[in-house]
């Protein structure tokens, strides 16, 4: 039922990597561009489209953009070794030489945003917590435009790029960069991407985004995910909540700007909030030691169940598919913990907080759907049947975290610019792919007057078919079916035969 996004990468672009990453379980593929030119993921996107032909199974594209990223450059590409308890100069003069006492930088407003006892984290994989690939570091003094500090650990730098982080000091860039909005702008618009996971620290960040993906025409759809990676998304996250349609909990980013005690209840505090607003949420950094490790430790096994009993719609792997040696086993350990966990969730519980959340009176909508659950859980059906053109009444189920999963039949829509006729329902389908406990499946569109008549018995069939042929429905099993007829919603309780 929970979700997992894979990041692609070298490790896991073939047509044979993705097609076992999608039979293990992958559901949306992360297309992270902080590395990596457009033509580079755009083979790999071509390959994705080559594995969801071969495989049969639906596959949503997520676009991850780099925001304002402050790096240290070393154009001598040799390892750079930094000494505990020695002074280093961070510059931005970028035609200076990295040094073990000097390193350049990509941002000139440094020593304008720090003061001496502030702290700065710079390393390769800065937010993997593989410390000896990063460096901790205290301001002990601004001279001019450089800043000196002091280094608190022995490290190791290798490569030409490092990211640096400043904890707890906003940095003046905008979230949405200039080449963000270029890759958005081509490589996103070209492909008709169903999700834009965006660095946000303030709402205002994601109005700024969704005004500008409103303009590119076939990116009106898309969804965007705020993922929040330091302490100002926390303070305004209530504000951001409003405005995205899902949040990305970014617990590497967050680990480093927040004391480590108090991640753990960040995160609970946010699933329980976009639980209760309904829109999807996704965590991050769970099995870090299967980049390079066959099994996860007995921390992170827990670690992927806690985030699923908090309530987490999908789980999030970036290095340990990007670079990782075991991308396809990942996915499948990943999930047979999600599935474990799934077996003990609260639903109980939650319904009834979900329920005092919402209030009376409770919208037409939410009351039927709610009501939906409540009936499918006492009579035990197997499956829930929802028919939506939006995808508004299948969210809003597993809004209530049903039991059992939800077959969401999306509807076509016939829509015409008196040029040329187009179907919607592609990207309405693909968005429920991160929201846990939701299925989607593309309805015929030969027969929409079918929809609004309530005669609609062959989708019906062939949405059982689909639920048979996953192995989640069974003769004389039960089944739910939630639909619009007119103006009115109705729920259906339907014992099968044979």
């Amino acid at each position: 039922m929970t979700k997992i996004v894979g990041t692609l990468g070298p490790k896991s672009r073939s047509v044979d990597t993705i097609s076992r990453c999608l039979n293990a379980g992958m559901s949306v593929a992360r297309f992270d561009f902080t590395w990596g030119d457009p033509e580079y993921h755009q083979e790999t996107l071509e390959n994705l489209r080559a594995s969801v032909k071969s495989t049969k199974k639906l596959c949503a594209v997520m676009l991850d953009t780099a925001g304002p990223e402050v790096q240290v450059v070393n154009r001598t590409d040799r390892p750079i070794s930094l000494q505990e308890d020695t002074l280093l100069v961070l510059t931005p003069d970028q035609n200076k030489e990295a040094t073990s006492n000097l390193l350049p930088v990509n941002f000139t407003g440094l020593s304008k945003t720090v003061k001496k006892g502030d702290t700065i984290f710079i390393g390769k994989y800065l937010f993997t917590g593989s410390e000896t690939t990063s460096v901790w570091l205290e301001v002990s003094e601004v001279n001019g435009d450089d800043v000196i500090c002091l280094i608190k650990n022995s490290a190791t730098l290798s490569g030409s790029l490092y990211t640096l982080h400043v904890s707890q000091i906003h940095i003046d860039l905008p979230s949405l960069t200039d080449e963000d909005k270029e890759v958005i702008r081509t490589w996103g618009v070209r492909n008709n991407i169903d999700f834009l996971a965006l660095y946000t620290r303030h709402a205002e960040d994601v109005r700024h985004a969704r005004e500008f993906i409103s303009k590119l025409g076939g990116l009106k759809q898309t969804q965007i995910f705020a993922k929040i990676e330091n302490f100002e998304g926390l303070e305004h996250f209530d504000e951001i909540l409003r405005e995205a349609d899902g949040v990305i909990i970014s617990r590497g980013n967050l680990g480093i700007d927040l004391p480590a005690e108090k991640v753990f209840l960040f995160q609970k505090a946010a699933i329980y909030k976009c639980n209760m607003a309904g829109k999807p949420v996704v965590v991050t950094r769970v099995v870090d030691t299967m980049t390079d490790n066959l099994r996860p430790t007995r921390a992170e096994a827990t670690d992927v169940a806690n985030a699923v009993l908090d309530g987490s719609d999908a789980i999030l792997l970036g290095a340990e598919t990007l670079r990782g040696l075991y991308p396809v086993e990942t996915i499948s350990t990943v999930g047979k913990i999600c599935a474990e966990a799934e077996k003990v969730y609260n639903q109980d519980l939650y319904f009834k907080k979900a329920v005092k959340f919402v209030g009376e009176p409770m919208s037409h909508l939410e009351s039927i759907a709610s009501s939906a659950v409540r009936a499918a859980i006492k009579v035990k059906a197997s499956v829930i049947i929802c028919f939506t053109s939006s995808g508004r009444a299948s969210r809003l189920l597993a809004k209530y975290r049903p039991t059992m999963p939800v077959i969401s039949v999306v509807v076509p829509q016939l829509k015409t610019n008196q040029l040329r006729w187009t179907f919607t329902g592609a990207f309405e389908a693909k968005q429920s792919l991160i929201v846990r406990g939701l299925f989607p499946m593309l309805a015929d569109p030969r027969h929409p007057a079918e929809f609004t008549g309530g005669t609609n018995e062959s989708i019906l069939k062939v949405a059982l078919d689909h639920g048979k042929a996953f192995g989640i429905i069974k003769p004389h099993d039960r089944v739910v079916v939630f639909q619009k007829v007119g103006d009115s919603s109705v729920v259906k309780i339907i014992e099968l035969e044979d």
